[in-house]
């Protein structure tokens, strides 16, 4: 069964969203921003680290980032139920 680990920030908006992005493009650090600017959980207490999953546990836009984009950078903003996320899948197994 095909696994993913990923890693996210939740903000409110595209615009921070986008921004967050260019600072991680520069050089910030992915866990850092995440632990700074993310409103899930996750962030401040893993770096936004979601642990591994399988496809159907996230909700259908969040999983077809996971499931068919490139390994190991990040992508978004991706709008969701719950605000805008920036995802950077750490790992993949088909």
């Amino acid at each position: 069964m095909t696994k993913a680990r990923a890693r996210h920030i939740l903000v409110d908006t595209e615009e921070e969203c986008q921004k967050i992005k260019t600072d991680i493009e520069s050089g910030s650090d992915f866990a850092e921003m995440a632990r700074q600017n993310s409103k899930c959980p996750s962030g401040s207490r893993d770096g936004g680290d979601l642990g591994e999953f399988t496809p159907g546990q996230m909700v259908p836009e969040f999983d077809t980032v996971v499931f068919s984009q490139a390994v190991g950078e990040v992508h978004g903003p991706i709008k969701t139920q719950f605000g805008c996320h920036l995802i950077e899948i750490t790992s993949r197994t088909d």
